[in-house]
């Protein structure tokens, strides 16, 4: 049975890994053949050679002030400050919610006008309040972050089983250690699934705040590009956002996986 079961899995793995080979050669096939025919100007689609040659230049040389490695850690810097801070408020919040209503009939209307509005609408507060600092970036990543966090987290929070919580009270935990040993632990399939959404929105966010009120990162990059009519740096720039984003998620996926094989193993 167990032996049927890997084979099947290691089927659906052959096949989702042909079908996706697929995927990316035709899709590098046509943008080459549109590239290559001139049915699309190169000033308007370089061609997949160009933007690698271009993408190794900019590595090598520097770019808008610096190497497509320093943007990129410009960018991590900004990413990881803002999206930690989301996380490390917005967590306990959504428990909080989640777990004391008065607390959450309390911040639920300012939270639920908040959330709709979007991370970009920040950008002229962030340019007015920082300049091109530090924290113009980190107020707009934080923005994007914050809600999947708290929302997230409230779910969790919710799906906990009430009896765990009245015996833990009634055991005589306080309101931290309830939160931390029996809210936290619940809810953590929930929270965790919650960061990875979190952390694309804070991607996003982050390379929009850097196409406006930064002097350094791979939006701006971006944007220089733009501005000396060099489309293949552009590419390059936005090959490397979508190289980092995969990257991150992958990372979060891993996270999540090891720490739901935990959690499982633990409620078994």
């Amino acid at each position: 049975m167990n032996s049927a079961s890997t084979v099947r899995r290691l089927v659906a793995s052959g096949t989702s890994l042909g079908l996706s080979t697929i995927g990316l050669l035709a899709f590098f096939g046509v943008w080459f053949l549109a590239s290559a025919s001139g049915l699309a100007p190169k000033r308007v689609l370089p061609s997949p050679s160009d933007v690698a040659v271009t993408l190794y230049q900019i590595s090598v040389h520097p770019f808008a002030g610096y190497t497509l490695e320093q943007h990129l850690t410009s960018s991590l810097e900004r990413f990881l400050a803002g999206f930690a801070l989301a996380a490390a408020a917005g967590i306990p919040t959504g428990l909080l919610m989640g777990w004391y209503a008065p607390f959450r009939y309390a911040i639920s209307p300012f939270f639920d006008s908040l959330r709709f509005v979007a991370p970009l609408a920040w950008v002229p507060f962030a340019a007015l309040w920082f300049g091109t600092g530090f924290g113009g970036p980190i107020l707009i990543i934080f923005s994007g972050a914050f809600a999947p966090c708290v929302i997230n987290s409230f779910r969790g929070a919710r799906l906990v089983d009430q009896h765990l919580t009245e015996a833990a009270r009634t055991l005589g935990a306080g309101h931290l250690r309830l939160m931390a040993q029996v809210l936290l632990p619940g809810a953590l399939p929930s929270i965790v699934a919650g960061l990875r959404i979190s952390a694309g929105l804070a991607w996003q966010s982050l390379i929009g705040a850097e196409l406006i009120v930064v002097s350094s990162g791979v939006g701006y990059l971006i944007v220089q590009g733009q501005g000396d009519v060099a489309p293949a740096v552009v590419m390059a720039g936005m090959a490397a956002i979508g190289f980092v984003g995969i990257a991150i998620d992958t990372i979060l996926l891993m996270i999540q996986r090891g720490i739901l094989r935990t959690w499982q193993g633990a409620v078994q």
